[in-house]
Formats: structure tokens, C-alpha cells, sequence
């Protein structure tokens, strides 16, 4: 029997994935989570042999969880959902060792099968998302830049975001006008909107 752990933050959703796992003779799903925060402390509880995470979760983001999850628990699997297949997520979640990489759209049975053969310790990724990752390469932002766009996509003013970060209104500024030079972007909505697409966020 492989033991799952399931994280999704949507409710409708995580119901039905534990819906459609739990009709599989060979899955059971022993724990579900709704925040990245979460994950590691209840894996340690329970062991799971496989961890399946959402990437967009609140508090801190999938393949974040996933990573600190893959130092301390070993031995659990970890497979990786998205509802975009971005490919500075894809890039991330190779970086952070995770065997497998699923879109929410596939269909019902790959996620099984995933699920089994990620637990055989196989690597399970979409060629085509793979493919896209190498072809976007690397995100151009420091981790400085991407910091304080992400908060300003949020909707955080540059004082705002000055404030959490303890830095100068003009550094932040300076930020966001390095990250809008190095997306090609017009303005920082524009820069917020590429750097989403890509995955760099």
C-alpha cells in the first residue's frame, strides 16, 4: 500500500483527488494539509511514502515545502502539482530534487500512475514542460529582485514593502526598475505579469 499525503489548499479539489485516489486498491491517503507550513510537520508525524503537493499553497509555496520536506524526510517521494505548467517552476522543482512534476489537467489515471511510479523512485515529468523550462532558462532577477516583486505583486506600495524588508523606499524602487530592465518589461505591472508567466515568482 503507498501511503500519500495530499496538500492542496482548495477544498473541492483536495476532495476529489482523495475521492479518486482512495478508488485505487494500492493508494491510501493518509493525511491531507492546506498550507505549505504544514507539510513537513505532519510528514514527520506520519511518514507517508509519498508526499503530493500543490505548488501554489498559502503560507509557503509547494516546491519551497517540497524541498525542506526532501531534506528531512528522505525517504518520502515527493510529486509536484500545478495547474500551469510554468517553466521557472519546472526549473525550481528540478533544482530541488522533486522526481515528479504533474499539470492538474492531465487526466485522472496519470496521476495514479504517477503516484506509483514516483514511489518506485522514478522521475515523472512532461517532456513538453521540461523542454519549455530549458528554453526559458534561468529567471534574469536576483533573489533580492524577485523578493520584492512578488510583494509588490501582491499589491504592496514601495513603502510598504520597504517596511517588511527593512530596506530604503529608493532601494525597492531600485529593485523593481532592475527587475522591469531584466524582464524587458514596460512598467512593473508588465514585469509582475512576465515574471508570473515564466515562473520566476
Amino acid at each position: 500500500m503507498i501511503r500519500v499525503l495530499l496538500a492542496e489548499d482548495m477544498h473541492m479539489i483536495r476532495a476529489a483527488l482523495t475521492a479518486l485516489l482512495r478508488l485505487e486498491s494500492d493508494i491510501d491517503v493518509v493525511a491531507e494539509v492546506t498550507r505549505g507550513d504544514e507539510i513537513v510537520r505532519r510528514a514527520m508525524e506520519i511518514r507517508p511514502d509519498v508526499a503530493v503537493v500543490d505548488i501554489d499553497l498559502p503560507v509557503v509555496d509547494g516546491i519551497t515545502a517540497a524541498a525542506e520536506l526532501r531534506e528531512r524526510l528522505p525517504s518520502c517521494r515527493i510529486l509536484v502539482l500545478t495547474a500551469m505548467g510554468q517553466p521557472g517552476h519546472v526549473r525550481r522543482a528540478l533544482s530541488a530534487g522533486i522526481e515528479a512534476f504533474l499539470v492538474k489537467d492531465a487526466p485522472g489515471d496519470r496521476l495514479s500512475d504517477a503516484i506509483r511510479r514516483t514511489a518506485s523512485g522514478l522521475r515523472v515529468l512532461d517532456p513538453e514542460l521540461v523542454a519549455s523550462a530549458m528554453e526559458h532558462g534561468e529567471s534574469p532577477l536576483t533573489p533580492r529582485e524577485s523578493t520584492v516583486l512578488r510583494e509588490a505583486a501582491g499589491g504592496a506600495s514601495a513603502e510598504d514593502i520597504a517596511a517588511r524588508l527593512h530596506l530604503s523606499p529608493g532601494t525597492v524602487r531600485n529593485y523593481l526598475t532592475g527587475a522591469i530592465t531584466k524582464t524587458g518589461a514596460r512598467n512593473k505591472i508588465d514585469a509582475i505579469r512576465i515574471a508570473e508567466d515564466a515562473g520566476w515568482l
